[in-house]
C-alpha cells in the first residue's frame, strides 16, 4: 500500500481487479488493456478516476502478485477501498475483462471464482453477469 501515493480509491479498487484479472493467466493480452482502458474512460464510475494513478494501480497489482500472500493482500486492499454498492459492477468489470479476448483460461476461472467469494456475490447475480459478459463478447 506504501507504492500508492494515496488511499486506495473505490475506483482504484476496480481498476486493481480488472488489472489482476488481466495479469492472472500471465499473459496481459491487447484486447484486455483495450478494455480496460475503454471501461476507464466510458463508464460513469470512473467519471472523477485520475488516469495517472493507472500505472501506479497497476504496478501495485503486479508488486503484489509477486509476493506469496499478494492475492489475499489486493483481496484486502479492495474490500477496504470497495463499498459494498460496487461488488457486482466490479465482478462485472472483471467479467468483461476476462471475457474481451474472446477466451478463459483456468487462472482467469479460478480468480473470477475467488472475487466471486471475496466480494459476496450472490451465485444467481454471478451467472447473469457471466452471461452478459459472454453475450458482448461473442464473435
Amino acid at each position: 500500500m506504501q507504492d500508492l501515493p494515496h488511499a486506495m480509491t473505490a475506483q482504484d479498487a476496480l481498476v486493481a481487479l480488472m488489472i489482476a484479472v488481466s495479469a492472472s493467466d500471465e499473459d496481459i493480452r491487447t484486447a484486455e488493456l483495450v478494455k480496460i482502458q475503454s471501461a476507464v474512460n466510458m463508464l460513469p464510475v470512473f467519471a472523477d478516476f485520475d488516469l495517472d494513478r493507472l500505472n501506479t494501480v497497476s504496478q501495485v497489482v503486479f508488486d503484489l502478485f509477486e509476493q506469496e500472500d499478494g492475492l489475499d493482500a489486493l483481496f484486502g486492499l479492495v474490500r477496504e477501498a470497495l463499498p459494498e454498492r460496487l461488488n457486482e459492477t466490479a465482478y462485472a468489470l472483471a467479467c468483461d475483462v476476462a471475457a474481451a479476448d474472446g477466451s478463459l483460461d483456468e487462472a482467469e476461472l479460478r480468480l473470477l471464482e475467488e472475487i466471486r467469494y471475496e466480494l459476496n456475490i450472490d451465485r444467481l447475480h454471478a451467472a447473469a453477469i457471466e452471461r452478459g459478459a459472454r453475450a458482448r463478447h461473442v464473435t
